[in-house]
Protein backbone atom coordinates (compact mmCIF):
# COMPACT_ATOMS: atom_id res chain seq x y z
CA UNK A 1 0.00 0.00 0.00
CA UNK A 2 2.20 2.91 -1.54
CA UNK A 3 0.22 5.48 0.91
CA UNK A 4 1.53 4.00 3.69
CA UNK A 5 4.61 3.91 2.49
CA UNK A 6 4.62 7.45 2.51
CA UNK A 7 2.66 7.79 5.96
CA UNK A 8 4.64 5.34 8.27
CA UNK A 9 8.16 6.54 8.00
CA UNK A 10 7.43 9.79 9.39
CA UNK A 11 5.19 8.18 11.94
CA UNK A 12 8.80 6.23 12.96
CA UNK A 13 10.91 9.31 12.85
CA UNK A 14 8.37 11.19 15.15
CA UNK A 15 8.33 8.19 17.26
CA UNK A 16 12.38 8.15 17.51
CA UNK A 17 12.31 11.77 18.05
CA UNK A 18 9.84 12.35 21.31
CA UNK A 19 11.45 12.33 24.23
CA UNK A 20 11.03 8.76 26.67
CA UNK A 21 10.01 10.80 29.28
CA UNK A 22 6.45 12.04 27.11
CA UNK A 23 3.67 9.36 28.45
CA UNK A 24 2.95 9.24 24.42
CA UNK A 25 5.62 7.07 23.45
CA UNK A 26 5.45 3.96 26.13
CA UNK A 27 1.97 3.70 24.82
CA UNK A 28 2.42 2.88 21.30
CA UNK A 29 5.68 1.13 21.82
CA UNK A 30 4.71 -2.27 20.97
CA UNK A 31 2.68 -0.64 18.04
CA UNK A 32 5.34 0.93 16.51
CA UNK A 33 7.89 -2.11 16.43
CA UNK A 34 5.07 -3.82 14.74
CA UNK A 35 4.74 -1.11 11.96
CA UNK A 36 8.97 -0.38 11.54
CA UNK A 37 8.46 -4.12 10.38
CA UNK A 38 6.11 -4.06 8.08
CA UNK A 39 6.54 -4.00 4.35
CA UNK A 40 3.24 -2.06 4.18
CA UNK A 41 1.49 -5.38 2.02
CA UNK A 42 -1.91 -6.25 3.03
CA UNK A 43 -2.93 -9.78 4.01
CA UNK A 44 -6.11 -11.47 6.06
CA UNK A 45 -3.83 -12.07 8.94
CA UNK A 46 -1.66 -8.68 9.05
CA UNK A 47 -2.48 -6.95 12.26
CA UNK A 48 -0.17 -4.02 11.04
CA UNK A 49 -2.81 -3.35 8.30
CA UNK A 50 -5.56 -2.78 10.60
CA UNK A 51 -3.20 -0.09 12.88
CA UNK A 52 -1.80 1.26 10.16
CA UNK A 53 -5.53 1.52 8.34
CA UNK A 54 -7.29 2.99 11.76
CA UNK A 55 -4.49 5.34 12.17
CA UNK A 56 -4.69 6.61 8.79
CA UNK A 57 -8.14 7.31 8.84
CA UNK A 58 -7.37 9.02 12.56
CA UNK A 59 -4.43 11.18 11.57
CA UNK A 60 -6.30 12.49 8.58
CA UNK A 61 -9.34 13.59 9.51
CA UNK A 62 -7.58 15.26 12.51
CA UNK A 63 -5.02 17.13 10.20
CA UNK A 64 -7.58 17.36 7.06
CA UNK A 65 -8.28 21.08 8.03
CA UNK A 66 -5.18 22.30 8.44
CA UNK A 67 -4.28 20.57 5.27
CA UNK A 68 -6.73 22.56 3.73
CA UNK A 69 -5.77 25.96 5.19
CA UNK A 70 -1.91 24.18 4.06
CA UNK A 71 -3.34 24.10 0.90
CA UNK A 72 -1.62 20.55 0.05
CA UNK A 73 -3.21 17.28 0.00
CA UNK A 74 -3.93 15.93 3.85
CA UNK A 75 -1.08 12.92 3.36
CA UNK A 76 1.34 15.31 2.19
CA UNK A 77 0.73 17.30 5.46
CA UNK A 78 0.91 14.39 7.78
CA UNK A 79 4.00 13.06 6.20
CA UNK A 80 5.85 16.81 6.60
CA UNK A 81 4.06 18.78 8.80
CA UNK A 82 2.24 17.19 11.36
CA UNK A 83 3.54 16.97 14.79
CA UNK A 84 4.87 14.14 16.81
CA UNK A 85 2.53 14.60 19.01
CA UNK A 86 -0.21 14.35 16.82
CA UNK A 87 0.68 11.59 14.80
CA UNK A 88 0.97 9.66 18.22
CA UNK A 89 -2.01 10.29 20.06
CA UNK A 90 -3.50 9.58 16.78
CA UNK A 91 -1.94 5.96 17.01
CA UNK A 92 -3.06 6.01 20.64
CA UNK A 93 -6.60 6.79 19.50
CA UNK A 94 -6.42 3.95 16.81
CA UNK A 95 -4.94 1.40 19.23
CA UNK A 96 -8.40 2.12 21.48
CA UNK A 97 -10.91 1.80 18.94
CA UNK A 98 -9.41 -1.16 17.52
CA UNK A 99 -9.54 -2.67 21.44
CA UNK A 100 -12.88 -1.57 21.92
CA UNK A 101 -14.60 -2.71 18.83
CA UNK A 102 -12.88 -5.92 18.73
CA UNK A 103 -11.28 -6.26 21.94
CA UNK A 104 -7.65 -6.29 21.45
CA UNK A 105 -5.74 -4.08 19.23
CA UNK A 106 -3.45 -6.83 17.52
CA UNK A 107 -6.57 -7.64 15.66
CA UNK A 108 -6.04 -9.21 12.18
CA UNK A 109 -7.06 -7.62 9.09
CA UNK A 110 -9.44 -10.22 8.10
CA UNK A 111 -11.45 -10.19 11.10
CA UNK A 112 -12.48 -6.51 10.52
CA UNK A 113 -12.90 -6.25 6.77
CA UNK A 114 -15.44 -8.59 5.87
CA UNK A 115 -17.62 -9.83 2.37
CA UNK A 116 -21.14 -10.47 3.46
CA UNK A 117 -23.73 -10.96 0.30
CA UNK A 118 -26.66 -8.60 0.67
CA UNK A 119 -30.40 -9.62 0.43
CA UNK A 120 -33.27 -8.11 -0.15
CA UNK A 121 -33.13 -7.00 3.39
CA UNK A 122 -32.65 -3.44 2.87
CA UNK A 123 -33.07 -2.66 7.11
CA UNK A 124 -30.17 -3.73 8.13
CA UNK A 125 -27.87 -4.56 5.50
CA UNK A 126 -25.05 -6.03 7.04
CA UNK A 127 -25.00 -7.88 10.52
CA UNK A 128 -22.20 -9.34 12.36
CA UNK A 129 -23.78 -12.49 13.65
CA UNK A 130 -24.70 -12.78 10.02
CA UNK A 131 -22.38 -15.48 7.89
CA UNK A 132 -19.29 -13.45 6.18
CA UNK A 133 -15.89 -14.36 5.18
CA UNK A 134 -12.37 -12.23 5.70
CA UNK A 135 -11.11 -9.83 2.81
CA UNK A 136 -7.34 -9.14 2.75
CA UNK A 137 -7.07 -6.31 0.59
CA UNK A 138 -7.84 -2.47 1.76
CA UNK A 139 -9.93 0.44 -0.12
CA UNK A 140 -8.01 2.23 -3.01
CA UNK A 141 -7.54 5.13 -0.69
CA UNK A 142 -3.89 3.36 0.39
CA UNK A 143 -3.48 2.49 -2.73
CA UNK A 144 -4.40 -0.97 -2.72
CA UNK A 145 -5.27 -2.90 -5.57
CA UNK A 146 -7.41 -4.99 -5.67
CA UNK A 147 -9.83 -2.18 -3.83
CA UNK A 148 -12.19 -3.20 -1.56
CA UNK A 149 -13.99 0.15 -0.08
CA UNK A 150 -15.37 -0.55 3.23
CA UNK A 151 -16.82 0.53 6.44
CA UNK A 152 -18.75 -0.30 9.37
CA UNK A 153 -22.52 0.18 9.32
CA UNK A 154 -25.48 0.77 11.82
CA UNK A 155 -24.89 -1.88 14.73
CA UNK A 156 -21.60 -3.28 13.24
CA UNK A 157 -18.11 -3.26 14.37
CA UNK A 158 -16.93 -5.23 11.16
CA UNK A 159 -16.27 -3.08 8.30
CA UNK A 160 -18.16 -4.33 4.99
CA UNK A 161 -17.15 -4.02 1.16
CA UNK A 162 -19.50 -2.07 -1.04
CA UNK A 163 -17.30 -0.44 -3.46
CA UNK A 164 -14.13 -1.37 -5.46
CA UNK A 165 -13.11 -4.27 -7.81
CA UNK A 166 -16.33 -5.79 -8.19
CA UNK A 167 -15.32 -7.78 -11.32
CA UNK A 168 -12.20 -8.64 -12.56
CA UNK A 169 -10.93 -10.41 -15.75
CA UNK A 170 -7.90 -11.36 -17.37
CA UNK A 171 -8.14 -11.99 -21.02
CA UNK A 172 -5.32 -13.36 -23.73
CA UNK A 173 -6.18 -12.62 -27.23
CA UNK A 174 -4.42 -15.07 -29.77
CA UNK A 175 -5.42 -18.44 -32.15
CA UNK A 176 -8.01 -18.51 -29.26
CA UNK A 177 -9.56 -16.81 -26.70
CA UNK A 178 -8.46 -17.57 -23.27
CA UNK A 179 -9.82 -15.72 -19.91
CA UNK A 180 -10.61 -15.72 -16.11
CA UNK A 181 -12.63 -13.62 -14.44
CA UNK A 182 -14.26 -13.66 -10.61
CA UNK A 183 -17.34 -11.46 -9.60
CA UNK A 184 -18.34 -10.02 -6.23
CA UNK A 185 -20.49 -13.14 -4.31
CA UNK A 186 -22.04 -14.77 -7.37
CA UNK A 187 -24.20 -14.26 -10.57
CA UNK A 188 -27.66 -15.12 -9.01
CA UNK A 189 -29.83 -12.70 -6.82
CA UNK A 190 -31.34 -15.54 -5.44
CA UNK A 191 -30.59 -16.49 -1.99
CA UNK A 192 -31.95 -19.99 -1.97
CA UNK A 193 -29.65 -20.74 -5.28
CA UNK A 194 -26.58 -22.41 -5.49
CA UNK A 195 -24.81 -19.51 -7.65
CA UNK A 196 -25.64 -17.22 -4.70
CA UNK A 197 -22.25 -16.50 -3.04
CA UNK A 198 -20.34 -19.05 -5.08
CA UNK A 199 -18.12 -16.89 -6.34
CA UNK A 200 -17.22 -14.88 -3.12
CA UNK A 201 -13.88 -16.95 -1.50
CA UNK A 202 -12.65 -16.86 -5.02
CA UNK A 203 -13.28 -13.16 -5.18
CA UNK A 204 -11.77 -12.91 -1.39
CA UNK A 205 -8.66 -14.69 -2.27
CA UNK A 206 -7.73 -13.74 -6.39
CA UNK A 207 -8.97 -17.15 -7.33
CA UNK A 208 -10.40 -16.48 -10.72
CA UNK A 209 -12.24 -19.09 -12.76
CA UNK A 210 -12.13 -19.99 -15.77
CA UNK A 211 -14.50 -18.21 -18.90
CA UNK A 212 -16.22 -19.92 -21.11
CA UNK A 213 -15.93 -18.94 -24.68
CA UNK A 214 -16.10 -22.49 -27.03
CA UNK A 215 -18.86 -25.22 -26.98
CA UNK A 216 -15.93 -27.86 -25.84
CA UNK A 217 -14.94 -25.63 -22.78
CA UNK A 218 -18.81 -26.18 -21.88
CA UNK A 219 -19.15 -30.25 -21.19
CA UNK A 220 -19.23 -30.70 -17.82
CA UNK A 221 -20.36 -27.21 -16.96
CA UNK A 222 -23.74 -26.67 -18.28
CA UNK A 223 -26.63 -26.92 -16.15
CA UNK A 224 -29.13 -26.04 -18.39
CA UNK A 225 -29.73 -24.82 -22.22
CA UNK A 226 -31.69 -23.09 -23.50
CA UNK A 227 -32.46 -23.13 -27.49
CA UNK A 228 -34.96 -20.13 -29.05
CA UNK A 229 -37.98 -21.53 -30.67
CA UNK A 230 -38.27 -24.86 -28.73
Amino acid sequence: MPSFAQLIPPLLKAYDRTPASNPLKAKVAEQIKLLRDWDYRWSETSVPTSLAVFWGDEVTRGAGADARRAGIPVDDYVATKASPDQMLQALVAASDKLAADFGNWRTPWGDINRFQRLTDDIVHPFNDAGPSIPVGFTSSRWGSLASFGARPYRGSKKWYGTSGNSFVAVVEFGDSVRAIAVTAGGESGNVSSPHFNDQAKRYATGNLRQVYFYPSQLKGHTERTYRPGE
